[in-house]
């Protein structure tokens, strides 16, 4: 009796299970993030350090070259080229990062070097190829839900 138990259960039971995780999968979703079979892609990260040049700078230099800093991050993202940034907590000399939809690590150092900050010797950025979770590309759709300030 059991065998026949285990016997239905791999044949009538085991391909609703196989069906049932397919029903997750979207595959016009799938194509728009441009998401590989794993669900993944690639990603160009941008680590920020602080730059050798912050002390050449007063503390409203400073503000000015941060405005022009956060302008230039809204520009990336507006161009759907930045899709995730952020600072880290502390003071430490990595200060935060960027991940960028772009094809090369050439083409994400043409786009950081538009930054007043990395310009002005205030950050410094290392560029780095990152294969991760393609959902990633829906993070500025969702952010702009949630956001209700602007910097």
């Amino acid at each position: 009796m059991k065998i026949f138990l285990i016997i239905f259960a791999i044949i009538f039971l085991f391909p609703f299970l196989l069906i049932a995780q397919d029903t997750q999968f979207d595959q016009s979703l799938a194509e728009k993030l441009k998401a590989d079979d794993y669900g993944m892609r690639k990603f160009v990260i941008a680590f920020l350090f602080a730059g050798d040049r912050v002390s050449e700078y007063s503390t409203e230099e400073r503000a000015e070259i941060q405005k022009g800093h956060m302008a230039n991050i809204t520009k990336l993202a507006e161009m759907e080229k930045l899709i995730l940034a952020g600072p880290f907590f502390g003071n430490d000399a990595m200060r935060g990062i960027f991940v960028f939809d772009v094809d090369s690590k050439e083409e994400a150092e043409k786009l950081t070097n538009t930054d007043p900050a990395v310009i002005a010797g205030v950050l410094r950025m290392e560029l780095k190829e990152w294969y991760g979770s393609a959902a990633l590309m829906m993070i500025p759709e969702i952010h702009k839900k949630i956001q209700k300030t602007d910097f």
